[in-house]
């Protein structure tokens, strides 16, 4: 029997002055810039780092995050609740145990700490995570603060040296008034949601909405619904080809649209008897592209989705780990501006050890290095930028992220791009068509930028005005006015920030939130039945739970906090009042919710049990569940006449994707696991293609569930039938 590990928290000497980071690696990182060779005592996994400076005792430890989370303090699961205390996570939420050694670390280490420095991520979570472990588990009111904007050895050391001798007030207030707003309305919400739907008693399924979601779920939902009603106009448009070597250019008929089809033909008849046209007249015209501004969280999550298809929270996720490891300074902020503090000598010259970016530096650093900033400014931090350290065992998409950051840093010290246009007219016969050639002069910046600054480049054949120029063909081409482009992950976030719902922090989870909870789906983003039901039926019932006007109102409630010009308590005490009178509403409408709502479940679980084509018998594939094994499985709707039955995922929202699998036949789903990228697999286990993802015990196991699922599907069956 292996003997059970003991802690070494007594290892550590006693009045040691802690300095607590928000996470391991920070800690391990602050040790190693504060120390040259810190003692480790190592508890379980959970290491602490000791050091000595000019005679005093110091000791690094670290949280995971939040040790501390809001529980409802009373035992029942009504609405509204409002009594609410902090508790330790890992008591609050499974999800959360892998906190408790941690917490346990520091309630042990305790009694032999005599002053402590908070040492988490300068913003208000991070305050909020130092201020909670102090108060609770140290009993002390305030700390020394230390500050800094990236994890390099030497702002860490100039963060010590200069701590300040106490935590930012204002900070903590306004974090711990968003801590209590959203959990007063997220689960105020979902429990009246839920509630309206099991109090039916037709269906039990939790729905989740929340301060910030609800109003995210209603811009979605609105936009969807432009999209529906869209009613598209015809139009048509004429074009011209101009020979150009092999291929040819494509010149647009002035008019551009034409919304009657009798000129429309007119004009084209008129165009298309003359093979040749005459230059009308020539414009050209020269223009500046300005550098662009440093990347604030929003646009970087913009360009990440961009150009790699990168989630909001999946760039936030590399952008963490960039940090943590020194590579990149805090990315989460909302400046674009780069302060004159920064050494950006010292950044260019660290980073000229990677070869691809010494080119770019070396002509860099001949000019003067002023950034072109933006005008979003933020108390706490500056723009995202890399410290010049270089990274060392990244996976390529980090890689990708690292690179997006130092280029878009590079690129604002350059020189405005110069571009010329020439806008080219040409006589066909009367009408008038045109062509606009583009070319840049200079690259200025976007010789820095790279790849990442896609410019348009048509080059026009010299001719004079007068001159006859050869045409190739005349098109009219007939077409309809297009519904409004849908949201992509990247455009919904700017549009937030535009109305001031979430923080830079939290818009990436929120919308992630949606994903997960089935009420979105797709990079494009499309609102799924469910959503647009929820969406609709509280906008129609209750639409103060979906208005990002209120929201909006207590966003800049938070803000007055945090600029101490409202309390945190003030703002408690309103926005209680406000949720009693909306659940008060809410409550006297709950039956016609709850039904509306059961409706919608029904109709949604209905149409997304519904797989394929049965391969056997044409019949539908459905999602079922054993009662016996407590699996679910998908089944033939002809049975028992067909017995057709295949294992499913235990965990994660299965999706149709209308696609059939060449080698099997079966349907192929796509699975959406919590945190996870999704997935697509066809449903034979014994399909050819599961060969190279499944090993030899996963084969075997399908195989298993395979077997067991003909079982379920006629013991269910049979069920359903007696039912």
């Amino acid at each position: 029997m292996a003997k059970k590990k003991t802690k070494n928290v007594e290892k550590v000497q006693k009045d040691v002055t802690l300095i607590l980071a928000e996470k391991p690696t920070a800690a391990k990182k602050i040790s190693q810039a504060l120390a040259k060779k810190p003692k480790v005592v190592d508890n379980d996994g959970v290491k602490l780092y000791e050091f000595e400076n000019n005679g005093q005792k110091y000791v690094v430890a670290a949280a995971v995050g939040h040790l501390y989370s809001l529980k409802q303090a009373t035992k029942g699961w009504t609405y509204p609740v409002f009594d609410v205390k902090w508790i330790p996570s890992y008591r609050a939420t499974r999800k959360a145990m892998f906190s408790k050694k941690y917490y346990e670390v520091l309630k042990e280490l305790a009694p032999r700490v005599k002053d402590v420095i908070v040492a988490t991520d300068y913003d208000q979570e991070g305050s909020v995570i130092g201020y909670n472990i102090i108060r609770f588990i140290f009993k002390l009111e305030d700390a020394k603060r230390m500050k800094f904007s990236t994890l390099t050895k030497d702002e860490l050391f100039e963060s010590f040296k200069n701590a300040s001798p106490k935590m930012d007030r204002n900070q903590i207030e306004a974090g711990l008034t968003r801590h209590y707003l959203d959990w007063f309305y997220g689960i105020n919400t979902s429990r009246a949601l839920t509630l309206a739907i099991k109090n039916i008693g037709e269906r039990f399924k939790i729905l989740s909405s929340g301060r910030v979601q609800g109003p995210f779920l209603k811009i979605l939902y609105d936009h969807e619904e432009k999209i529906k009603k869209f009613k598209p106009k015809p139009y048509w448009q004429i074009f011209a080809y101009v020979p150009m070597g092999k291929a040819a250019i494509q010149a647009s008929h002035e008019k551009d649209k034409f919304w009657d089809e009798k000129k429309a033909k007119t004009a084209y008849k008129n165009a298309s008897s003359k093979k040749t046209g005459v230059v009308d007249t020539l414009k050209k015209r020269k223009y500046k592209q300005l550098p662009p501004t440093p990347f604030d969280t929003t646009t970087l999550m913009t360009e990440a989705f961009r150009y790699f298809g990168y989630s909001p929270r999946q760039t936030m996720s590399i952008a963490e780990y960039l940090y943590q490891n020194g590579y990149i300074s805090y990315p989460r902020t909302s400046s674009n501006i780069l302060p004159n503090s920064i050494n950006f000598k010292k950044v260019l010259t660290k980073l000229s050890q990677l070869s691809r970016y010494r080119p770019l530096i070396e002509k860099l650093m001949q000019g003067e290095l002023k950034p072109n900033n933006g005008k979003k400014k933020d108390p706490a931090h500056p723009a995202i930028y890399p410290t010049g350290e270089v990274p060392t065992k990244i996976t390529s998409q980090q890689q990708r992220v690292y690179d997006l950051i130092v280029r878009r840093f590079l690129a604002t010290f350059g020189s405005p791009s110069e571009r010329e246009s020439l806008t080219m007219r040409i006589n066909l016969n009367g009408e008038i068509f045109t062509i606009v050639g583009k070319r840049t002069v200079d690259k200025g910046w976007t010789l820095y930028y790279g790849r990442y600054a896609k410019l348009d480049e048509l080059a026009l054949p010299k001719l004079n005005v007068g001159d006859k120029v050869k045409i190739k063909k005349v098109e009219i081409v007939k077409k309809e006015t297009q519904p409004p482009g849908r949201y992509t992950q990247g455009s919904i976030l700017k549009e937030a920030e535009k109305l001031n719902l979430g923080t830079k922090a939290t818009r990436s989870q929120i919308l992630q939130t949606l994903y997960d909870r089935g009420y979105v789906y797709g990079k494009s983003i499309t609102v799924t039945d469910l959503g647009i039901k929820v969406a609709a039926i509280l906008d129609k019932h209750v639409p103060e739970i979906v208005s990002p006007k209120l929201t909006r109102k207590f966003e800049e409630k938070m803000e007055g906090v945090f600029e101490g010009n409202d309390s945190k308590d003030k703002v408690i005490e309103e926005a209680k009042k406000e949720l009693t009178k909306i659940f008060n509403k809410f409550k006297k409408k709950e039956k016609v919710i709850g039904k509306a709502l059961t409706e919608a479940v029904k109709e949604t679980q209905l149409k997304q049990s519904i797989l394929g084509k049965c391969p056997n018998c044409g019949g539908e594939l459905k999602v079922f569940f054993s009662w016996k094994t407590k699996k679910r499985f998908a089944g033939c709707s002809n049975y028992p006449k067909c017995k057709t039955a295949y294992p499913l995922p235990a965990r994660g929202r299965i999706e149709a994707t209308g696609k059939v699998c060449p080698h099997c036949g079966t349907p192929i789903i796509r699975v959406y696991r919590e945190g996870k990228r999704p997935f697509e697999m066809c449903l034979d286990p014994n399909c050819p293609t599961k060969k190279d993802w499944l090993n030899k015990d996963k084969l075997k196991d399908a195989k298993e569930r395979y077997a067991a699922s003909q079982k379920d599907s006629e013991e269910s069956k049979k069920q359903e039938s007696e039912n």
